[in-house]
């Protein structure tokens, strides 16, 4: 039986659908579609329910598909043990990171990742949107913040420290806040993943427990860089990671305000689909985003 047969079939299950698999196998979509029919005509049954909006596994390719993953996990870790150096990894990698975390830790120190694994290409998707990293092909995705998907693999790196923030021009205007009871007379730049969301409001330590202050404002974004643009601009206090703010402060763009009164730390966490064996491009690249990312958490 072709392993690239059942590599492909893998695929088009994993994503449903012919055409965005042959994408990321870098395939054309004819080679895929006739791959998964050689297979069926061999196994003598259909795999996939195609339509002309969706495809589906019929009952006998969701007992197939299980089984085909491990032999290609199989063969991948058996080709691995010829392959001693670091520099016999190949193959691409779809890796999903949130917007801060790639442009300030992530993507400065590609180029050392690179250099250890001249064979390996990376496909970089960096966006604030919980992504699907099953049914979106992603190898493995970095989250910031509580967890809620089922079936995917958690590797926990730590926290990121929150701090808060506004512009030198919001403090002039509004004045300096020095505890939660000021912030009654301030505007907050709220933040919501999705647009028609409500904003809990301003998050503070009490001396027991976090809780939520509800605060004013007059814009809500769903993006951390739209986020950072709107407390740059003046339009109220935000709360956010240090790491993408501490740039800002120390060109006097922005100030630390109310230090003691800061959100609770996030959590960050490598997720990826459960496999009974990674290959081993994989488990490089979770090992070097883990060491990347760990020195900055709390």
């Amino acid at each position: 039986m072709d392993l690239d047969a059942l590599r492909i079939f893998a695929k088009v299950a994993e994503l449903a659908s012919f055409t965005r698999a042959a994408e990321q196998l870098g395939h054309p979509k004819a080679r895929v579609s006739t791959a998964v029919q050689q297979l069926e005509g061999q196994l003598g049954t259909r795999l996939l329910h195609r339509t002309t909006r969706r495809v589906r596994l019929t009952q006998d390719g969701e007992l197939f598909l299980e089984r085909a993953k491990e032999l290609v996990a199989d063969a991948e870790e058996l080709q691995a043990m010829f392959q001693q150096a670091p520099t016999a990894l190949r193959g691409r990698l779809r890796v999903d990171l949130p917007v801060g975390i790639a442009r300030h830790i992530v993507i400065p120190r590609l180029p050392e990742f690179f250099a250890a694994h001249p064979q390996l290409a990376l496909e970089l998707s960096t966006t604030d949107r919980r992504v699907d990293p099953v049914h979106e092909g992603f190898d493995c995705v970095l989250r910031i913040g509580p967890l809620r998907d089922s079936g995917l693999v958690a590797r926990p790196l730590g926290r990121l420290r929150l701090i808060n923030c506004a512009s030198p021009g919001y403090l002039r205007a509004h004045g300096i806040p020095r505890a939660p009871e000021d912030l009654t007379a301030h505007w907050l730049v709220h933040y919501s993943p999705t647009l028609g969301g409500q904003s809990p409001g301003w998050e503070y330590h009490d001396g027991e427990r976090y809780r939520f202050q509800p605060m004013g404002g007059q814009i809500t974004v769903n993006s951390s860089e739209a986020y950072e643009a709107a407390c740059l601009a003046g339009l109220g206090l935000i709360q956010a990671p240090v790491l993408g703010l501490q740039a800002r402060i120390d060109q006097g763009l922005l100030e630390e305000v109310m230090p003691q009164a800061t959100a609770e730390p996030m959590a960050v966490t490598l997720l990826y689909p459960h496999r009974r064996n990674l290959s081993q491009r994989v488990q490089a690249m979770l090992d070097w985003l883990a060491r990347t990312v760990e020195p900055m958490l709390c």
